[in-house]
């Protein structure tokens, strides 16, 4: 029934995706106000459809809003910019059930990113901003969050209303990334 909603919604909104990607920026600066449990609601829901290899869904978010928890994980990433964000998302791979290919690579990290993009593009349809911190300590957020041996943090994506504007995006020629 939600995913019918949420069709609806994107059915008919004025912005067509190059657009919506075109608005996608990493946001680091955000406004001291909180995010409607809503909102969060419809990202998480966006994260949900994300695909994955062999469908395994090797993924796990955490949402950090109350004080007492974002400060704890402003102790993985201790940023000014990243301290104003109202919300933290932690994006992890669950390595017990992702999927591996016949020559031993595994597609968790490739999961992960895509689960994530979806969850940056939702919060931005919804007027929002994110930005991916990779350069985090992924050690000390799973031993501040109790996370199991099999879960890694790959990911921290701060979630609230931009207080900056985007900069330029500066991108290669297309004749430069596409070849036929």
């Amino acid at each position: 029934m939600r995913h019918n909603f949420i069709y609806y919604i994107l059915k008919n909104s004025d912005m067509n995706f190059l657009e919506l990607v075109k608005r996608r920026y990493s946001c680091r600066a955000y406004l001291p106000r909180d995010v409607e449990r809503e909102k969060i609601d419809y990202v998480l829901e966006c994260v949900r459809f994300a695909p994955s290899a062999v469908n395994r869904q090797p993924w796990q978010f955490r949402v950090v809003n109350s004080a007492e928890q974002r400060a704890k994980l402003q102790q993985c990433y201790n940023r000014d910019w990243f301290n104003t964000a109202p919300v933290y998302i932690i994006a992890s791979i669950q390595h017990d059930q992702e999927w591996v290919r016949a020559d031993g690579k595994p597609h968790g990290n490739i999961d992960i990113a895509i689960a994530v993009e979806h969850l940056c593009l939702a919060a931005t349809e919804q007027g929002l901003g994110t930005c991916w911190v990779c350069n985090f300590d992924a050690t000390l957020c799973s031993k501040l969050f109790e996370l199991p041996d099999n879960v890694e943090p790959a990911a921290l994506i701060p979630l609230g209303y931009p207080a900056d504007e985007p900069k330029a995006k500066i991108r290669k020629n297309i004749d430069e990334i596409v070849f036929f």
